[in-house]
């Protein structure tokens, strides 16, 4: 049984890192299209939390399948303390927070995130790799396998640097040509900036803590009430 059971994740971790492999590579195969004008300048790709998240997830599943690989061997305990600090203070508050503003914003007014136009280069079916099937790899992650989450203060902290990062990174690109990488933030004020960035980093922190308690309720009190 356990064996089946470790394979079973393994089998999850390879397919869920083929599928993020094959929509990363179609996505770099768009960029030697005549895309809209903006999408591409100054920093490709690596400017949309969107873009970097798919980048996330791959390095996360890709580190998860060769764990499971190396199971048993000496290094296997390191690379377990990697994949458990990467996907709960990175991959899924970062993921869950891609997929809730994408929609909600796009629900609200798609041009501010995710212009029509892109429509013709980008099909449905890309962008719901990119913002929707996100959503249930990473609940299917929860189901598969339990995550040692780092102590809540220093989980916090890492996931607070890089918020910072990227937020630099994205004034970076605004000083740099002008352009905001989501039109949506030409909206604002700087106050209203300011306010945008806190109020975005406390749903990242809310996500972290539903994700640890997530966890939790999972394993820790089904594996009790297994015992009981």
């Amino acid at each position: 049984i356990c064996t089946f059971f470790s394979w079973s994740y393994t089998v999850y971790h390879v397919i869920a890192f083929g599928w993020y492999a094959f929509v990363v590579m179609s996505l770099a195969a768009k960029d030697g299209e005549d895309l809209p004008p903006g999408i591409f300048v100054y920093g490709g790709p690596w400017k949309y939390l969107t873009f970097l998240n798919l980048i996330l997830q791959l390095v996360f599943f890709g580190l998860a399948a060769v764990t499971d690989l190396q199971a048993g061997k000496k290094s296997s305990k390191i690379l377990n303390r990697c994949k458990d600090l990467l996907f709960s203070v990175f991959v899924f508050p970062v993921g869950m927070f891609v997929v809730l503003l994408f929609w909600m914003i796009f629900a609200y007014d798609r041009e501010l995130v995710y212009p029509a136009s892109i429509d013709a280069f980008f099909p449905p079916w890309m962008n719901h790799s990119m913002h929707t099937f996100v959503f249930p790899i990473l609940l299917g992650e929860f189901l598969v396998q339990p995550h040692v989450y780092p102590k809540t203060k220093h989980g916090l902290v890492a996931l607070g640097v890089v918020g910072l990062s990227y937020l630099s990174w994205v004034i970076w690109v605004y000083l740099s040509v002008g352009i905001w990488v989501y039109p949506l933030l030409g909206l604002f004020s700087h106050g209203g900036l300011l306010c945008l960035f806190v109020s975005n980093m406390s749903v990242v922190t809310l996500l972290y803590l539903l994700g640890e308690k997530l966890n939790y309720c999972v394993w820790v009190i089904s594996n009790f009430h297994k015992k009981g």
